[in-house]
């Protein structure tokens, strides 16, 4: 191209874009070039200032050069007109002043097509070079416009995260409240319970120390009599002593006359002074034998059930009593934190104590609920999702529902029963796996269920009936002491 212009067009030329200059500077090596030029060019080369022609070190800033500029303004004037010269100025420096990060850095093309391989613009240049021949490629408004759908799916999940995360920081406020609500009752309950065994326990040391008022008074008041007793009998051993000091003191014949009444007097027999056994207030029977009777007695007052309720896990539908003992079902769901531990939506609670081991046993009161199902369930049920509860989901149970029974079996075992059970007794055998459900008046097997308990079991209640609750019995607990023979 520069080969085909006039001498004087050549001076007018820039050596990088190789057109006639457009705001031309020049270094202190004295090279021109247009000033978009040469900053593309240090762009581009990421190296120190040099001039691209002599590779000189160029420190200080391109200086303008309006000389220049203004010869070559006048040379497109003069051969291409004011209307071509304008509109070429304008192109050519819409071009110059293109955004560097429009350009190849490689090629100092502009970047036209997105490589979807490497995800990154490239020119023309670099799309039939060897590492994107082989690529899949688009223009970049295509891709433009691709990227920015996919920005907007990923904004869409992050607002979604987001939210979840707002909804998650809710529910922790929320158990946050909760966990001062059980606070407040746990101290509620402790307070009552020990406050009724205070009064228990005052009340038997009020009774202790009216017994032993009484027996004070009662021993007191008999030796009180016998200290009166006793002083009568002083008074008249005294008097008959004066009487024979006085017959003693006299002389002659005198002492022979009243000697036979006097010596009678004082040889009348008078029996010695004995201290009465029981006169002492009996200590030890306040102690010991006593005390034990009080223990027992607090063992009536304090019920003792083999399963507590967990209101952890209770569903935000069902009601719990106080000692946690029975469960209803209601028409009203509560608001309750969504711990993994509920169940929700199911209506289930399980107990607080699970079983891996041994012999396990309690009563279930199921009275006139028409709704029901008691028995066991793995730890690792379901909670958060209603599913049957049967044994194939990790439920050992027996139903009443809509007045049948039926065992948890695949697919479920009806059950003849012959008479209406008030209660269900659950045993559990962990070592032998076995399960069994009684009608404790009758002592008749309802169902049992023979399956390896491979993992920790807990009780489980699941109710339907908004009327009668179901209820844990409690069992008699004796207090007996050990006799070695």
């Amino acid at each position: 191209m520069a080969g085909r212009r006039s001498l004087p067009e050549v001076d007018l030329t820039c050596p990088v874009c190789c057109d006639i200059f457009r705001d031309p500077v020049v270094l202190k090596c004295t090279h021109s070039f247009c000033a978009p030029c040469l900053q593309q060019y240090w762009s581009r080369h990421q190296r120190s200032r040099d001039c691209p022609l002599c590779r000189t070190q160029s420190v200080d800033d391109p200086v303008s050069s309006l000389t220049l500029k203004n010869l070559c303004e006048s040379y497109l004037l003069e051969h291409e007109g004011p209307e071509e010269a304008e509109s070429s100025s304008s192109e050519a420096a819409g071009e110059l002043y293109c955004d560097p990060g429009e350009m190849c850095l490689v090629h100092g093309e502009k970047l036209k097509l997105f490589c979807r391989a490497e995800e990154e613009p490239i020119c023309v240049v670099c799309h039939t070079s060897r590492k994107h021949k082989q690529h899949d490629c688009c223009p970049v408004s295509e891709a433009v416009v691709d990227v920015k759908e996919k920005m907007r799916s990923a904004l869409s999940s992050l607002k979604e995260k987001r939210d979840a995360f707002d909804k998650m920081k809710k529910n922790y406020e929320d158990t946050v409240e909760h966990i001062q609500v059980q606070a407040r009752y746990v101290e509620r309950r402790t307070h009552e319970e020990f406050e009724k065994l205070h009064n228990f326990l005052h009340a038997e040391e009020e009774a202790k120390m009216e017994a032993l008022k009484r027996e004070e008074k009662q021993k007191s008041d008999e030796m009180k009599q016998k200290i009166e007793e006793m002083e009568r009998k002083i008074s008249s051993v005294s008097e008959s002593m004066r009487v024979l000091e006085e017959e003693m003191a006299l002389e002659g014949i005198s002492v022979l006359h009243n000697c036979k009444n006097t010596l009678a007097r004082a040889n009348r027999p008078i029996e010695d002074p004995v201290m009465a056994p029981g006169a002492l207030i009996d200590v030890a029977k306040y102690f010991g034998p006593s005390m034990f009777r009080v223990l027992k007695e607090m063992h009536e007052i304090t019920k003792y059930t083999p399963v507590t309720l967990d209101p952890n896990t209770a569903a935000p539908w069902l009601v719990l009593s106080d000692d946690l003992t029975s469960v209803r079902d209601s028409e009203e769901k509560q608001k309750l934190p969504d711990n993994p531990e509920r169940f929700d939506p199911d209506t289930a609670v399980l107990g607080r104590e699970g079983f891996s081991s041994g012999k396990h046993a309690w009563d279930v009161h199921v009275g006139e609920n028409t709704a029901w199902v008691v028995g066991v369930a793995k730890e690792s049920v379901q909670r958060k999702k209603k599913v049957s509860s049967v044994l194939n989901n990790g439920y050992l149970c027996v139903y009443y529902y809509h007045n049948m029974y039926f065992a948890g079996t695949s697919p479920l075992t009806r059950l003849g029963l012959k008479k209406s059970p008030q209660r269900i007794r659950v045993l559990l055998d962990c070592d032998k796996g076995r399960v069994s459900f009684y009608d404790p008046q009758n002592d008749t097997n309802i169902y049992t269920f023979k399956h390896a308990i491979t993992e920790r079991v807990l009780p489980y209640f699941w109710v339907g009936c908004q009327k009668c609750p179901l209820t844990v019995e409690p069992v008699k607990v004796c207090l007996k002491a050990v006799e070695h023979c």
